[in-house]
Order: C-alpha cells, then sequence, then structure tokens
C-alpha cells in the first residue's frame, strides 16, 4: 500500500494529520498531527513514514474533497519556523517532448553558437545519469526562498508588484527532512508549480536569480515511496472559468536527463544543506510551459496542474501584490 500524507484543519482551527490509501479513503493519523511531527518520530525509530503512522491504530476517516472545498487543506509540509524550511531547485533537467527542447537538439547539430543554457541542458543529456557509486555532472541550481513563500491548496500565487510576468511551472517537488545527525530523509514527493517570472528570465540570463525569488505552491498530498518512472498529467490555466491554454504534462525519470539521487546529490553535498531538522522543498524541473509558447497570464488566471498517481490537483489562481516602498535607513 502507497500511502499519501494530508495536512488540514478542522472547523475550530485545529491541525490534523491525513493518511490516505490507494483507494483514496483518509483517515486521521493518531500519532501525530502534523507531517514534520510524523517525520520526526519516523527518523527517531528508524521507520517509515508509514510504519510510523500505523504504530496506533488510524483513527476516524476525513472528507479530503471537503475539506478542499471548504479552504482547510494546507501545504503539505511545514516547519514551526519557516525560516528553517528551504526551497530550492534545478533547471534544464527534463528532456520532454515539447517543440522548445527539439528546437536546442536542432541547434546542437548544426554547429550554431551555442548559449550557456544549451550547454547546460546538453552537459545533463550526456552525464546526468551516472553509473552507480559515480558522480554525475552538477545541474543549474537555484533558491526560491523559506517558508514563507510556500503556498497551500486553493491559495493566490502572489507576484510582487515589480514584477514582470507570473507563469507557471508544473513540476514534481521532492520533501526532505534533515535527520539529527546530518543525514537528508526524503519523506516523499509533491505535485507542485514552482511558479517563476520568465520575462525577468528572458531579458538576462543573468537574471535567472531574480525570477525565481517567487512563491511556489504544492499539492494537497506527499506521496511516500519511490516517484514512478514515467509520470504524465496536464498543465492548464484556466480564464473566466474556461480552459485558456493547456498542455500534457511529463515527469520522472524516463522523461529527464538527470536521475533525481544525481539532482539530490548535488543539493545535499554542500554541509549548510545538512542542518539538523531543517526541511527542503526541492523543485526537479519541468519542460512544460505557457510562456514559451506566447501565452501571456494574467491576474485572476488559475493553474492547474495534475498527474497520476498523485489524486488531487495543484489549483491555485494568479494574483499581485500593491506596491510597498522600502528605504534603507542608515543606523
Amino acid at each position: 500500500m502507497v500511502f499519501r500524507f494530508v495536512q488540514l484543519k478542522t472547523g475550530d482551527g485545529e491541525r490534523r494529520l491525513a493518511a490516505v490509501d490507494d483507494a483514496g479513503r483518509a483517515r486521521r493519523v493518531m500519532v501525530a498531527d502534523t507531517l514534520y511531527a510524523l517525520a520526526q518520530a519516523a527518523i527517531g525509530v528508524n521507520a517509515t513514514l508509514a510504519e510510523a503512522a500505523q504504530a496506533r491504530e488510524l483513527g476516524e476517516d476525513i472528507d479530503i474533497p471537503a475539506a478542499l472545498a471548504e479552504g482547510r487543506v494546507l501545504a503539505p509540509i511545514d516547519h514551526p519556523d519557516t525560516a528553517h524550511l528551504l526551497l530550492t531547485g534545478t533547471g534544464l533537467t527534463h528532456l520532454g517532448s515539447a517543440e522548445g527542447r527539439d528546437k536546442m537538439h536542432k541547434a546542437a547539430q548544426s554547429g550554431e553558437q551555442l548559449t550557456d543554457s544549451m550547454r547546460m541542458f546538453l552537459m545533463g543529456v550526456e552525464g546526468g545519469k551516472p553509473a552507480p557509486g559515480q558522480e554525475g555532472v552538477q545541474p543549474e541550481w537555484f533558491y526560491k526562498g523559506d517558508g514563507q513563500q510556500l503556498v497551500g491548496p486553493g491559495q493566490p500565487l502572489t507576484s510582487p508588484a515589480f514584477a514582470k510576468d507570473g507563469g507557471e511551472e508544473p513540476e514534481i517537488a521532492g520533501v526532505y527532512l534533515i535527520g539529527p545527525d546530518g543525514t537528508p530523509h526524503r519523506l516523499g514527493f509533491c505535485l507542485a508549480n514552482e511558479f517563476s517570472d520568465h520575462v525577468i528570465e528572458r531579458g538576462n540570463y543573468l537574471w535567472l536569480a531574480h525570477s525565481k525569488l517567487r512563491q511556489a505552491a504544492l499539492g494537497p498530498e506527499l506521496l511516500t515511496g519511490p516517484l514512478p518512472e514515467d509520470v504524465r498529467g496536464a498543465s492548464r490555466i484556466l480564464r473566466d472559468g474556461a480552459v485558456a491554454w493547456e498542455k500534457p504534462f511529463l515527469s520522472g525519470e524516463a522523461n529527464m536527463s538527470h536521475t533525481i539521487a544525481n539532482l539530490e546529490h548535488h543539493h545535499f553535498k554542500y554541509d549548510l544543506f545538512r542542518r539538523p531538522g531543517d526541511v527542503h522543498v526541492h523543485f526537479f524541473g519541468t519542460a512544460t510551459l505557457s510562456f514559451s509558447e506566447g501565452f501571456q497570464t494574467k491576474v485572476g488566471d488559475v493553474f492547474e496542474i495534475e498527474a497520476a498517481p498523485f489524486l488531487y490537483p495543484v489549483r491555485n489562481s494568479l494574483g499581485q501584490a500593491t506596491e510597498r516602498s522600502v528605504t534603507v535607513r542608515a543606523l
């Protein structure tokens, strides 16, 4: 049985953690009310999340669709101190079947001058899936912020007032907790919208870091166990209740130029990312973007990403923050 875990609140605001089985039945986890607490307990007794959750009999049934409709479902992971949850990611990791990637291959074959992005992509194609025990090529890496940037189901993805664009990036994210001895423990995988400013990124590749300092959304559930080799779904944008843009979404190692293990190695090789108690949400990249096809998002659009084996979609509207003046004051 593959368990999925969903965090939510009751009508009185109390935290609950639900374990969802393959059939979609959700029951209350009695040993912990948060995924963070359950993971800590699992590490303490050297158990899996599923084993730790069943240390006591699961409790009453929980209606996840009703909780989603009522806005009571939270992001599947959080940390008591948001500064100790880090959002990071990797890019140029997917082969995909999108036209943009096909053009990149053709440019490489024609001997044209390659961009840094193209060179990075081809390095991953050649060296991103090393043999066991060997180190593969490192991917592009970026930082998105801390736990303040994490958006839950149904909440808007809010661009800052100075943003040039707010665009979806349908991805899979790995969720990790660093154990007391500094060992990273993968809790599972989430369907995600990494959300970036593609106009800023297009203006200059060195602005990539700026373009990624945006919020990100996770789907309602954390999927335990290995990620399927071939993940297939759809990414769509709804405008005024109708589908304005839609395209298939592919992920999983069968559609990637890197193994997940290689991406994990090049993130956690840094000592500062192995601080006990920290949570990491690491996005694995995508090959499907509405922006690359010339679609322009608008405030009020709704991003919707779905893919098996995840039971629930990532669904968030696009918002924009009001302008705030910031002045540095010398002391």
